[in-house]
């Protein structure tokens, strides 16, 4: 029945079935978890990228004790780590004159104080003086001490409406501790109220998650962020639980079957205002003796003040996607500002994201069978990969996490999968004319002939193009001295890595000749910048064998030298040969003279050589130096000839280049005597001046006829 379909429904019933199987690919690797370590790190770009401080990030300071602030204890006060705890109260005591509307202490005061009962004595005095301090406990799995509720510590009276029923639908493994760390008795009723330190982590242990309260000893037990938040709006709180939601006052939270919620961060470390701890410290002391402090504590009044730890060697840095040194403290104050702006990232809908790769992988798998150009193919997949990334940014701005690598992947795999379905099923001309051609012609020829089959036939066109004919000096002794196989490998080597520069430039190559290359730009497709890329097509070709020398000169025990030579003019381009058997290939006048350059850069010397029409067309894209006036065999009139150079080299060899133009003019001028002395001056910085010093000693021992015109006459090929 498929077959009677006709050729457009064809296509979409084909890019259908690879879509869905493309889809399907994705979603198998989605649920199995293989793909979530990638999804991971984009929700991390995701972050980095669209980050922005929320409704009441200003309203959250942190204080760091800090690098900045240890150096300033061991300086300045003699304090090693730990600082006595009444340092500590000195903070407590700035926050409360500056009337902060909760203080966070992410500190762990599990043992008494180094420093004395009365350090101890003081610091509870002055947190219990504040009112509204949230202390630090530490449930655990292990490696804790307490396995109760103290008896005289009173806890939070917490309680979560319908939690019972969710543990029992959802069965969250985390959630309930069976040990805890507690401040020590002396300070832990001095708090106003105890949160959680914990912080979930993902597999790559990177912070993105994270539970807003726990269990212990059938107690409910809230975060930091949570004890804060009601530090700061003392209750009563109402708090629900159901499959999929945390609501806390009204607002609701999206939880997974864990009860962790998405974090959505601010920005990078210090997006809320951080002051150091010993600018705290001091600020308190001066205002206590009557001086102006650091710090105006007008800039603390009526925020919610976060202290904890960053210096690197106090261990509470913590790994973000905003990065890899984030203190725990900020975890918790970015929580805690997603709290006060409700607006905690949300999973999107499961079934919107599936209906969604879905369709993507299939409209992608129908655009591409529809299309039969390469660029039409091209321009599909600009228009789809990118498709999913722009719906999970758009996604993330929306306050959603969109999976992004399983669409992604689902899209990639039904695009590869339409063109290898299409390319298996459609194009039999295509394949058969590169099966046939593949070995004479070259790629370019090919795609061609594919856009325009009528073209196989014998016959060809006049063209203006840039010839370029290379040779390896002293190859002939080089093959007499390895192996045949050596020698093929040595060819293959050295032939591929030219091949490479010259069609990388938009070369077509006419043929090899042993170790020669000829080839050719400006056909079968126009170039107008053919001449510049000639050239430039020579200096690398010279440059990358500069760079295999040494490695060619341990096998052979030589150094491997190449000639170029390269003629810009009209030829006649196309496919000859016989009606069986024929090559695209060039040939003309111009031909015949870019080979002749090739061996006359043995007279002066060079390795690569262009004519004047060549230079002429380059229009100054690379420099030269004019090396002479030639008059080849089996042509009548001269040919100025150049060597080309790359610019940095041009510059390098400025001075002796001068000095071979100067010599030059004398050669022209026919001063043989004034010539030979400026040539030998330079023949040790160049190799052309090495070759005219030796000509201008010859004329000047036979002087030349009447008439002399610069011409150095060739009498070889």
């Amino acid at each position: 029945m498929a077959a009677k379909l006709p050729p457009w429904a064809r296509r979409i019933l084909q890019g259908l079935i690879v879509g869905l199987g493309g889809a399907a690919l994705a979603l198998a690797l989605w649920f199995s978890g293989a793909l979530e370590v990638f999804e991971l790190k984009t929700w991390d770009l995701r972050e980095q990228l669209f980050a922005h401080p929320g409704a009441a990030t200003d309203d959250i300071v942190i204080i760091l004790l800090d690098q900045e602030s240890l150096d300033w204890g061991s300086r300045e006060n003699d304090l090693p780590f730990p600082w006595p705890r009444e340092t500590h109260a000195v903070i407590a005591d700035f926050c409360r004159r500056a009337g902060v509307k909760s203080l966070n202490l992410d500190v762990f005061y599990t043992e008494p104080s180094f420093y004395g009962v009365s350090d101890d004595e003081r610091f509870a005095g002055a947190i219990a003086e504040n009112g509204r301090v949230v202390g630090a406990l530490f449930l655990e799995h292990v490696n804790a001490t307490a396995k109760q509720w103290p008896a005289d510590l009173p806890d939070a009276g917490l309680a979560v409406s319908g939690l019972g029923e969710w543990i029992a639908s959802q069965k969250p493994k985390g959630l309930d501790f069976p040990l805890a760390n507690f401040p020590t008795p002396g300070l832990a009723g001095a708090f106003s109220i105890l949160g959680d330190t914990n912080l979930y982590r993902d597999p790559d242990e990177v912070y993105r998650r994270v539970t807003l309260f726990s269990t212990f000893d059938g107690r409910v037990v809230p975060s930091q962020a949570l004890a804060a938040y009601m530090a700061g709006n003392p209750g009563p709180h109402s708090l629900s639980i159901r499959p999929g939601t945390l609501a806390v006052d009204g607002l609701r939270i999206p939880i997974d079957s864990e009860g962790r919620a998405i974090i959505r961060y601010r920005g990078p470390t210090n997006t809320h205002t951080a002051y150091s701890a010993a600018a705290v410290i001091q600020s308190e002391l001066r205002l206590a003796n009557g001086e102006t402090p650091t710090i105006d504590p007008s800039a603390l009044a009526g925020k919610r003040v976060l202290f904890g730890y960053s210096a690197p060697g106090l261990l509470d840095l913590r790994v973000s996607p905003m990065g890899g040194t984030y203190p725990g403290v900020e975890v918790h104050a970015t929580v805690l500002d997603n709290l006060l702006s409700g607006d905690f990232m949300r999973p999107a809908p499961l079934w919107a994201s599936i209906l969604l790769l879905v369709l993507l992988c299939c409209g992608a798998a129908v655009a591409v069978s529809g299309v039969s150009r390469a660029w039409q193919s091209m321009l599909v997949y600009v228009v789809f990969l990118p498709a999913v990334p722009a719906l999970g940014f758009a996604a993330y701005a929306a306050g959603y996490w969109l999976q992004m690598a399983a669409g992604t992947l689902g899209v990639a795999v039904s695009l590869v999968g339409s063109n290898l379905v299409s390319y298996s099923t459609e194009g039999k001309q295509k394949r058969y004319i590169k099966s046939a051609f593949k070995q004479y012609l070259s790629p370019v020829v090919i795609e061609r002939l594919i856009a325009h089959p009528e073209s196989l036939k014998l016959g060809g066109e006049r063209r203006e193009l840039s010839i370029f004919f290379s040779d390896l000096q002293g190859f002939t002794s080089l093959s007499e001295m390895l192996t045949p196989e050596e020698l093929t490998t040595l060819l293959n080597e050295y032939l591929t890595a030219m091949t490479d520069i010259i069609q990388g430039e938009g070369g077509t190559i006419d043929k090899y000749e042993g170790d020669a290359i000829i080839a050719f730009w400006n056909a079968p497709l126009a170039q107008e910048d053919h001449a510049v890329r000639a050239v430039r097509a020579a200096l690398r070709c010279q440059a990358e064998l500069a760079r295999l020398r040494p490695v060619f000169k341990a096998r052979v025990k030589k150094d491997l030298l190449m000639r170029i030579g390269i003629n810009s003019g009209a030829a006649v381009v196309g496919n000859m040969g016989s009606h069986t058997r024929f090559n695209y290939t060039m040939m003309g006048d111009a031909v015949n003279l870019a080979s002749r350059l090739e061996g006359i850069n043995k007279q002066f010397r060079t390795y690569t050589m262009v004519s004047g029409a060549t230079r002429e067309l380059a229009g100054g894209a690379y420099p030269v130096r004019e090396l002479s006036r030639v008059a080849v065999v089996g042509r009548k009139e001269p040919v100025t000839v150049y060597e080309p150079m790359m610019p940095d080299e041009f510059a390098a060899r400025k001075g002796a280049l001068e000095t071979f133009d100067r010599g030059l003019r004398a050669y022209y001028a026919g001063s043989f005597k004034e010539a030979e002395k400026i040539f030998a001056g330079n023949a040790a910085l160049d190799p052309a001046s090495a070759a005219y010093a030796e000509k201008c000693r010859e004329l000047s021992a036979g002087p030349p006829e009447a008439g002399w015109n610069g011409v150095w006459v060739m009498t070889s090929k």
